[in-house]
């Protein structure tokens, strides 16, 4: 086998494993918090779920930048395990956690040596052929996707049967087994000479040169809206479909399966949407999902009923399954060489971004525009970055992208 496919496949389980151990806390957190650590009041409890769980997006937003610019100078492979192995000591310390305080600076510590997932982006990258780069996008996408869906499913089912503390072990044990996995198998041409040759800019000069590429800051633009449009109507979604359902009966499981039914179909799309990007260029797939995306949220604010609701949500995790693997094969395309890991670090900063301004902004915007405006919201939102795209990326460019890595 070649060495690029050992790499995605030992890294695909990497980002599952990750993307599971950071959502497998969200079906039993206020549990854990009550029956565990000691908390008695309900709103006390909800006010700490909700830090505790935002406390690893804002410390991974800060840090992702510094994490790349280290990986362009000591190779991806060092960052990935450093985060893998991290994540693994610090999860299974979360299982020690006697009060609130102390899973909450876990939790931003966890944030704080984060960075699995743009270092394998970035590996990848470095590593596949040009003609597989989009299978190779898609593909990695759908681990941390799997993750994602999986991971409270299996974190409510381990809490059911071995308790909540047991899972945080269980958790650090599966992410050194992957870091370990990684350790031995992947392998990355890195020619640490050569990167310690070139001139290291400050992660704040980095952004400035990055941000000068206007392919680079439309395809950031690109992430941020589609979290921002995925998150913010996210909290109030359990409550859209109570009023569509219109009965108590079965209400969770349909709750839970709207909530899933754009990762399953997101998981299903990206492998094949990437293959396809191969073939025609990840700027039409990124341009068509784009615009996909944007018309698929509109029939969301009309449903009249949850089976319309969950059409509309896969329709959209289709489209969506076209835009994170478009995304990172462009950056790759775009970045000048040597700034590769920080590109996708600034890129997973702008994703963290998305998830914390999305639930906050769209919480406050529901009082005066309800759910279904959000809805509409976010389709013009990604219209208008699908207008961005076309003028940056789909239009003919006179200047070679990495003819600029020397600015």
């Amino acid at each position: 086998m070649e060495q690029w496919k050992k790499n995605l496949i030992v890294l695909w389980f990497g980002q599952f494993l990750v993307m599971a151990g950071m959502t497998m806390v969200i079906p039993f957190l206020s549990l854990y918090l009550q029956f565990d650590l000691g908390l008695t009041d309900k709103h006390e409890i909800g006010i700490w779920a909700g830090v505790i769980f935002a406390g690893n997006f804002v410390t991974s937003f800060i840090f992702q930048p510094i994490w790349g610019k280290l990986a362009d100078r000591y190779g991806r492979k060092m960052m990935l395990l450093r985060s893998g192995f991290g994540m693994a000591i610090v999860m299974a310390l979360m299982g020690f956690a006697t009060n609130p305080w102390h899973l909450l600076l876990l939790r931003m510590l966890n944030g704080t040596i984060s960075g699995f997932n743009p270092a394998s982006v970035a590996l990848i990258s470095a590593t596949t052929p040009k003609n597989r780069m989009g299978f190779a996008m898609g593909t990695i996408q759908s681990g941390g996707i799997a993750g994602t869906i999986l991971g409270p499913f299996m974190g409510g089912l381990l809490a059911d049967t071995i308790g909540f503390r047991p899972i945080f072990y269980l958790t650090g044990a599966l992410l050194f087994a992957a870091s370990l996995l990684a350790l031995f198998v992947v392998k990355e041409p890195f020619d640490r000479v050569k990167a310690a040759a070139r001139i290291q800019a400050s992660v704040i000069e980095g952004f400035r040169r990055l941000s000068r590429i206007p392919e680079l800051t439309s395809l950031f633009a690109v992430t941020f809206l589609i979290q921002f449009a995925m998150m913010s109507p996210m909290t109030l979604m359990p409550l859209y479909v109570q009023e569509l359902h219109g009965t108590t009966a079965n209400l969770a499981f349909f709750a839970g399966f709207v909530g899933s039914v754009t990762g399953l179909s997101n998981l299903i799309a990206s492998p094949l949407l990437g293959r396809l990007s191969d073939r025609v260029g990840a700027e039409r797939v990124l341009g068509v999902a784009l615009i996909g995306a944007a018309l698929a949220f509109i029939p969301q604010a009309f449903a009249g009923t949850v089976w319309q609701l969950l059409l509309a949500r896969f329709v959209l995790g289709i489209f969506l399954g076209g835009l994170i693997p478009a995304v990172n094969a462009l950056i790759r395309k775009y970045t000048p060489d040597g700034m590769e890991s920080r590109a996708y670090s600034f890129n997973s900063s702008t994703l963290g971004l998305g998830n914390m301004v999305g639930p906050i902004t769209g919480g406050a915007l529901s009082g005066w525009i309800g759910i279904q405006g959000l809805f509409i919201v976010s389709a013009v939102m990604l219209l208008v970055n699908a207008a961005w795209v076309w003028q940056s990326l789909l239009r003919k460019r006179p200047i070679n992208i990495k003819g600029r890595a020397g600015e």
